[in-house]
């Protein structure tokens, strides 16, 4: 559908939900805010080229359970539990394929202290219900033929699978455009949207009317007005104009190397399954894709490379590239006979305690902590900022969460707020009360594409 200009000063176009923001999570949300019926745009003046674009797509709550990190579990194993669902729904919405994998994971120790360290995560594992299970060195084998013979540990991790985030985003792309006439189902194109749907600028701001959030402010002056507004462009979320007086966003780029390389035919399957490893205690994985390709990567460095702070792309480390290829030969030795395809490095959105800020803004000042209860009913009002819901912060977690960061948002819109969510609310680290603001009102623009 052609697409109106939106850089003409005064341009505005009105959806009911806007998502700032176009990655997994940003696209995930709009495509079940249309799934209810909604009119919907992503806003984003590059989607799927931040964090989402170097993903390795492992869905693994087992393997990420890090110490001290127990409250995120429960939305892990939720997310989790909704993938299989979501990829099926994806699927038959997009007619192609998202990548979804539901093959386990296996995890590997290359020394006699790192399988002491597996079986340690192991026990803390079990002790949260999750099944992990030991298999000897034959038997792991067995399972992947080119696993070298000196590894000193194998554990069978079968809740972890994973996705192709590449494949995954064209497919959001793809039941986002679709025309639903004559289906019954979704939302219309949005006019004045590529596609009818994507607003290929950058947000600078929330826009604000009678103490409400009311849409969004672009950089080439345009402007969304929406009954509600999604923050889900991680790192630059903190960066937006108008957002809620002393809401404060604490996020940091933790750049990641990701490397892409070819399976020469002879070597086909290189593995058939994750392989998550330790290597002289560095963690390392190499992830199949269905394309006979493999990605490997699990490096972790809070530097810019160069790149200004709260950009998401950042300069691939040497260091890192060398770390990597080192560490996956010794998990699989041939590795080293694979064609180097790729070396991709971004930043993804951390928080001091590593979980996401997800939910509304409440308006009194920072709730965190667990409720009792399980949901409260009813609309969205005061003492929450109207408008407004935050989702960003998901670190390493961001391809995993997506489904239940979607359902989320979505009960949100419905007015149904899940207790069991409240650790992560988007003021916790606000300290004070969180304030509506007028600030950036910008709403003089009267005309609707």
């Amino acid at each position: 559908m052609p697409s109106r200009n939106l850089n003409q000063p005064g341009c505005t176009i009105s959806a009911d939900v806007a998502v700032i923001g176009g990655g997994v999570i940003g696209h995930s949300i709009a495509w079940e805010a249309k799934r209810s019926g909604r009119s919907v745009v992503v806003i984003d003046d590059a989607p799927g080229s931040g964090a989402s674009w170097a993903a390795a797509g492992m869905l693994a709550p087992v393997s990420e359970l890090h110490y001290q990190e127990e409250d995120l579990l429960e939305l892990m194993l939720d997310a989790s539990a909704r993938w299989p669902r979501f990829a099926a729904d994806l699927a038959r919405a997009a007619g192609t394929d998202p990548g979804y994998l539901a093959t386990p994971t296996l995890a590997v120790g290359a020394d006699a202290a790192d399988r002491q360290a597996l079986l340690d995560l192991r026990a803390v594992q079990q002790a949260n219900g999750l099944a992990v299970e030991p298999l000897t060195i034959r038997e792991a084998r067995r399972r992947e033929a080119l696993l070298s013979p000196a590894i000193a540990c194998a554990l069978d991790t079968p809740a972890d699978h994973q996705v192709d985030p590449r494949l995954l985003l064209q497919c959001l792309r793809r039941v986002l455009s679709a025309d639903p006439g004559g289906t019954g189902r979704g939302a219309p194109f949005m006019a004045g949207a590529v596609d009818g749907y994507a607003v290929l600028d950058r947000a600078a701001g929330l826009l604000w009317q009678d103490g409400a959030v009311a849409g969004v402010h672009l950089e080439g002056g345009a402007a969304v007005l929406a009954s509600e507004t999604v923050v889900a462009n991680g790192l630059q979320a903190a960066e937006l104009a108008g957002l809620p007086d002393n809401l404060h966003l604490p996020l940091r780029p933790v750049h990641g190397d990701i490397l892409r390389l070819t399976v020469p035919a002879h070597l086909r399957p290189l593995v058939t399954a994750t392989v998550r490893g330790l290597v002289r205690g560095v963690p390392v994985y190499i992830v199949p894709r269905q394309d006979g390709t493999v990605v490997i990567g699990a490096t972790q460095r809070e530097d810019a490379m160069g790149q200004e702070s709260g950009s998401s792309a950042g300069a691939v480390s040497a260091g890192g590239v060398y770390q990597l290829l080192r560490d996956a030969q010794v998990l699989v030795p041939a590795v080293a006979e694979l064609e180097l395809m790729e070396c991709t490095a971004r930043a993804r959105p951390g928080t001091p305690d590593n979980a996401p800020l997800l939910g509304r803004v409440p308006a009194g000042g920072s709730a965190g902590g667990r409720q009792p209860g399980r949901a409260r009913q009813g609309p969205a009002e005061p003492p929450y900022v109207a408008g407004l819901i935050i989702a960003t912060g998901f670190f390493r977690h961001g391809v995993l969460l997506a489904p239940a960061a979607a359902a989320i948002c979505r009960d949100l819109l419905y007015g149904t707020e899940d207790q069991r969510w409240a650790p992560f609310n988007p003021a916790r680290f606000s300290g004070g009360a969180v304030r509506r603001t007028e600030a950036g009102t910008g709403l003089n623009t009267k005309e609707t594409a």
